[in-house]
């Protein structure tokens, strides 16, 4: 049987994305182990996330 599906994302686009969410995680937990709560380290992850896409997008060609 022939599967004749596209990628749902390219290859380019999967790496900045879990570049972003690496940098996320670590940035989330280190708020989290530095006394903040789970809100506000919730917070900072996104953020984190939002300039790590931002930052490896224009980077990685």
């Amino acid at each position: 049987m022939s599967d004749n599906r596209s990628a749902l994302l390219s290859q380019r686009a999967a790496v900045i994305f879990l570049l972003g969410a690496l940098i996320a995680l670590g940035a989330g937990v280190l708020t989290c182990c530095n006394g903040g709560t789970l809100a506000s380290a919730a917070l900072v992850g996104g953020a984190a996330f939002g300039a790590g896409v931002t930052f490896f997008h224009t980077v990685i060609d």
